[in-house]
């Protein structure tokens, strides 16, 4: 057995900096209390001597917790701090179920930065917490602050057989109330090649100074006392199970949630993002104007307007997205005789051009006064709505038969458009309304699906029935709309000097497309809005 002595490290190697409670943990970690003071590593078998991180050569980490006064970024899922390592700084934001490589992390500007101010949140973040802040200023709220000493083992021959790193740490919540925590935390690393019993050894070293097995814990830490200082959130209104009123409310809440949640895949950029926001505001909404017997109160008319308001706002942004995708492919699906000129440049360039422009106008709604109205009337809606007497009974009661008014009126304009079609006359503007019908029919069903028994199995088949429907009505609404961009990207090829000829060629088959979907949709609705599944309704 060799005699270790503790001695001063002199390599000049520079200790590995570790945000708190970032990094993968891949040695054996310790906690327990503020400065127990340093294990005994003297008389280690396969130990020659031990080399410890002098004062001025131990690492300063610090990660600095940025949020609102009422801490609306915790209240959201979300970490936005600033990183301090031993030679660099970073911003990190980190989003509700993110993993750890979708962080994004900007470098701090450096101070002496002419017309750069190192404090400020650098706006490739702010966009994306922009829409939870609300306009309210962020500032500093908690800080983690580690001082990390390392400590080499070296074997025979100079070989590292284990490094144990030794944190004090402080955590403390900043403002006008403040809480401070300290704590010693240590993570023992073993050496390429060292044996199961040197670490057991220094396994009960590091026992004495009264440190035990656990976890980092700091930024957990932090979150649980910035937890006790958030301003608690109003209850939403609960209900007697199984009333119309609770079945209702809890649909609402549900897609209220998707609402938020699709706000931040909008502001990540995420595909399809646009589209699932409009779907949640437009189920939201059929939800409302069915049951609105249930919620007679003017909040409900202002709330309805204004998911209308939003639909009409982001539709830009979701047209866009959609046209590019069908024309593209449609072109991809042509035979290489048929697309004449640089068509796919033609329509690359043309729908970057409309998306950029829509996807800016979508940030400005988002952004915006009255798209946070709105959600704040949401939420009051949740926590205080305004029940009628009707609202308290049953639900298999009282929703299908408000729901099979909305499917009688679906009926109504369904058989106008049939009409119109058997005239041979130009039915697109019938089929649409018939469209938007049926969608408010198809979400409000939904609303009765929870409902159980035999309501819930006719709503749940009913559903599936309006689906097919849905998607035949939505195929047409397609060719209108990408009959109308293939005009403008024809007519745009022309005055361009270039073919149109194979945009042309689109548009011809999606008409012919349109009079096939038109034949169909009278045996279609027959079978779908026969009486006999609308039965349950009445």
């Amino acid at each position: 057995m060799t005699n270790a002595a503790q001695t001063p490290a002199t390599n000049g190697r520079a200790h590995e900096a570790r945000a708190p409670d970032t990094d993968e943990n891949t040695g054996t970690t310790y906690r327990g209390p503020a400065h127990p003071g340093a294990p005994r590593l003297t008389g280690l078998d396969g130990v020659d001597h031990v080399e410890v991180a002098e004062e001025g050569d131990q690492d300063v980490l610090e990660h600095e917790r940025f949020d609102t006064a009422d801490l609306r970024l915790a209240g959201a899922g979300i970490v936005l701090a600033v990183v301090r390592l031993s030679d660099s700084a970073h911003w990190e934001l980190r989003l509700p179920d993110s993993r750890p490589d979708e962080q994004l992390r900007v470098p701090v500007a450096a101070p002496d930065v002419e017309g750069v101010d190192p404090d400020q949140i650098p706006e490739e973040i702010d966009a994306l917490i922009r829409g939870v802040r609300r306009g309210r200023p962020v500032a500093p709220v908690g800080r983690i602050k580690v001082v990390r000493g390392t400590t080499r083992l070296i074997g025979d021959g100079g070989r590292e057989v284990a490094t144990i790193a030794r944190d004090e740490v402080q955590v403390s919540t900043l403002g006008e109330s403040t809480t401070v925590e300290n704590w010693s935390e240590a993570e023992v690393q073993a050496g390429v090649g060292t044996g199961p019993d040197l670490l057991r050894a220094i396994d009960e070293r590091v026992r004495e100074t009264g440190l035990t097995p656990a976890p980092h814990d700091a930024e957990a830490a932090l979150g649980r006392m910035l937890a006790e200082l958030s301003p608690p959130a109003a209850p939403r209104w609960t209900g007697k199970r199984g009333s119309a009123a609770t079945v209702l409310l809890t649909y609402v809440g549900t897609q209220v949630d998707r609402l938020a949640a699709r706000e931040q895949d909008l502001r990540t950029d995420e595909p399809d993002a646009v589209h699932q926001l409009r779907v949640a505001a437009r189920r939201i909404r059929s939800a409302l104007r069915t049951y609105r017997p249930l919620v007679d109160d003017p909040r409900t008319d202002h709330l309805v307007a204004e998911l209308r308001w939003l639909g009409r706002a982001l539709a830009d942004d979701r047209d866009a997205e959609v046209l590019e995708e069908r024309i593209t492919g449609a072109l991809h699906a042509l035979p290489e005789e048929q697309r004449l000129g640089p068509v796919q440049a033609q329509v690359t360039r043309h729908f970057a051009r409309r998306r950029a422009e829509a996807r800016a106008s979508t940030l400005e709604v988002i952004d915006g006064e009255r798209y946070e109205a709105l959600r704040a009337g949401l939420q009051r809606f949740l926590v205080d709505p305004p029940l009628s007497g009707a609202a308290t009974k049953k639900a298999e009661k009282v929703l299908p038969a408000l729901a099979g008014r909305t499917a009688r009126r679906l009926a109504k304009r369904m058989d106008a458009a049939v009409e119109v079609l058997s005239h041979g006359e130009d039915a697109d503007e019938a089929i649409h309304r018939a469209r938007k019908t049926g969608k408010q029919v198809r979400y409000s069903v939904e609303v009765v699906r929870p409902v159980g028994g035999r309501i819930g199995k006719q709503a749940n088949a009913f559903r599936k029935r309006l689906k097919e429907l849905q998607d035949e009505l939505g195929a047409h609404q397609d060719t209108v709309v990408a009959r109308h961009a293939l005009r403008e990207l024809g007519a745009q090829a022309g005055a361009e000097n270039q073919n149109g000829y194979t945009f042309g060629i689109l548009h011809g088959r999606d008409e012919v497309h349109a009079r096939e979907i038109e034949e169909r949709l009278p045996e279609t609705w027959g079978r779908i809005g026969a009486r006999k599944h609308r039965r349950w309704m009445s």
